[in-house]
């Protein structure tokens, strides 16, 4: 990724988290994208916490992701990080796409997300 793209990434960012701020009722859905990896965050600003995380990294779902296309693997975390939300008592959430473009792999979480049962 070039640095201007970085920097229009991180601009987009900023612009979004002006606008959305989670909270104990409705948390925020965070994602952040490498290369190689994906990782979803629903967080509680108020009380600055992250209540649950999900990712390609995390060890439990590690087994079941090898060898899948990187889309499929976003569509797993999110169904993941939907699985521990609701675990912890969260339904809704509002969802922070990072800055990045609502396509491909942020797409494919979000869809996994909706499809585990969060509300979005």
């Amino acid at each position: 990724m070039a640095i201007k793209s970085k920097v229009a990434r991180k601009r987009r960012h900023r612009r979004i988290r002006n606008k959305i701020s989670g909270t104990a009722a409705r948390p925020r859905l965070n994602v952040f994208r490498s290369l190689d990896h994906i990782y979803a965050q629903v967080i509680d600003d108020v009380a600055g916490t992250t209540i649950v995380s999900a990712s390609t990294v995390d060890k439990a779902l590690r087994g079941d992701l090898a060898g899948k296309p990187k889309k499929e693997q976003a569509t797993m975390v999110g169904k993941a990080i939907a699985e521990r939300a609701k675990a912890a008592g969260v339904l809704q959430v509002l969802f922070d796409r990072g800055g990045y473009l609502y396509h491909g792999r942020i797409k494919a979480l979000a869809d996994g997300a909706r499809e585990g049962g969060l509300d979005f």
